[in-house]
């Protein structure tokens, strides 16, 4: 019973300290690093495509053979104006290192953040966030994670650009980042019990304050992604608006849960090749920190977020409308095609074959971020006896996203600091 008392008030204590801890940084670090918005920045018009030549021609200029509507083959031209709207907690890491190493290998110029790997979230999008950006500037791909506006991304990338996101499973994805997240959203401290999800789910407006801190990684996380209000009611006619203008504004929306026909769906729509598509599964948790929704959970998950599953059911039907238009004996070949090739990467680049947990990591560069208070996020031990003609393409395959950042030559010293306020936290 003693120790029992001993571990809550070392739980309450550790909590008091994070909550100053993350009042006092996130003092510090608007001070420091918060743009200054009310500069008034001349309006020049960003060209209408910022495509060039590429130092290595062939490579982005042989054509993508696709089959048209006659059954004829025909070609077309690799696009290299891409923003990517990084959701959360749906596999958009694994999409980020596509992106990374496309533009990487094809000399293209990325829209980064400055001093930190997202654009200031939560915090709408602005064009001061992105690292030395001037009017009329030309950048090829944004993909870092952001609150989106479409006014002010329209006025840092060419017009041209083709937008893609993805979405998942309200339901999957709200576990996840009740999980993630979880340690830094206060009001959820409260909940007693080993299950606090399902504890939350009894009645969710006893924990959760829509004014508090980092509330809305509980509610409606992918309407706010796209800029919207996630506290809006689901049957306001704005929600069915905003739905409709995301569907004109991105030309593709994947779809986590059909992760492989999504890549060749944005195969498609940029007219790259298959090489470009090679992925390892990026910041997946281990199963055991994986909460198993059953159909009442289920179902209380997807009523609390009913504007994302409104969200998501819309764009359910244009995905399987674009596999349709695509072709579905076609799509399936070509997903076991890239199932194959992942297959034969992961023979090659990957120590046994599979992710290990944070603490089997043999490489600090290899090491993903970690949420607060857990260490449940997998990564990978690469290879030692990898051929010269693989190394480099295992390496930036497997590379987490905050050290390709830095690669990239992004200086991330906020997130630095904030990973060493967590790493005491975990003490």
């Amino acid at each position: 019973m003693l120790g029992k008392q001993r571990k809550q008030w070392k739980s309450m204590y550790k909590g008091l300290v994070l909550g100053m801890f993350l009042t006092s940084c996130m003092i510090l670090l608007y001070c420091l690093s918060a743009p200054q918005d009310q500069l008034i920045l001349q309006e020049v018009p960003v060209p209408y495509s910022c495509a060039h030549r590429p130092v290595h021609p062939r490579g982005l200029q042989v054509s993508n053979a696709s089959q048209d509507g006659a059954g004829q083959a025909s070609t077309c031209i690799p696009k290299v104006d891409v923003m990517f709207l990084k959701t959360h907690k749906t596999g958009s890491s694994t999409i980020l290192n596509i992106l990374f190493r496309f533009g990487e290998k094809h000399r293209l110029k990325f829209a980064f953040p400055d001093s930190r790997n997202d654009f200031f979230y939560p915090l709408p999008f602005q064009r001061l966030h992105v690292k030395d950006y001037r009017p009329g500037m030309c950048f090829n791909i944004m993909c870092n994670h952001m609150r989106f506006s479409k006014d002010e991304v329209g006025k840092v990338l060419p017009a041209d650009t083709t937008y893609v996101t993805i979405l998942r499973d309200p339901a999957e994805l709200f576990e996840s980042s009740f999980h993630y997240f979880g340690h830094i959203i206060p009001f959820t401290w409260k909940i007693s019990g080993e299950d606090k999800l399902a504890e939350f789910l009894q009645d969710p407006w006893r924990y959760f304050d829509p004014k508090g801190y980092n509330a809305f990684y509980l509610k409606n996380l992918l309407f706010f992604d796209f800029g919207y209000d996630n506290m809006m009611d689901p049957d306001d006619s704005r929600v069915e608006k905003s739905i409709q203008a995301i569907e004109e504004r991105f030309q593709l929306v994947m779809l986590m849960e059909h992760f492989e026909e999504s890549l060749i769906l944005l195969k498609e729509a940029l007219c790259w090749e298959i090489d470009d598509l090679l992925f390892f599964k990026l910041n997946a948790r281990k199963g055991s920190m994986v909460s198993r929704l059953n159909s009442q959970l289920r179902a209380q998950v997807l009523e609390w977020n009913k504007i994302d599953w409104k969200l998501y059911q819309h764009f359910n039907i244009t995905f399987w409308k674009k596999v349709d238009a695509y072709g579905r004996q076609r799509i399936a070949r070509d997903v076991e095609e890239l199932k194959r090739r992942n297959e034969e990467m992961a023979n090659i680049c990957i120590e046994g074959g599979q992710a290990v947990e944070a603490n089997k990591i043999q490489e600090t560069a290899m090491q993903p971020w970690q949420p607060v208070g857990e260490k449940s996020i997998l990564g990978y031990n690469m290879k030692k006896n990898i051929s010269r003609k693989h190394r480099k393409l295992c390496q930036k395959m497997l590379t987490p996203e905050l050290q390709y950042l830095t690669d990239l030559g992004v200086n991330l010293w906020i997130t630095r600091l904030w990973g060493h306020v967590r790493d005491l936290i975990n003490w």
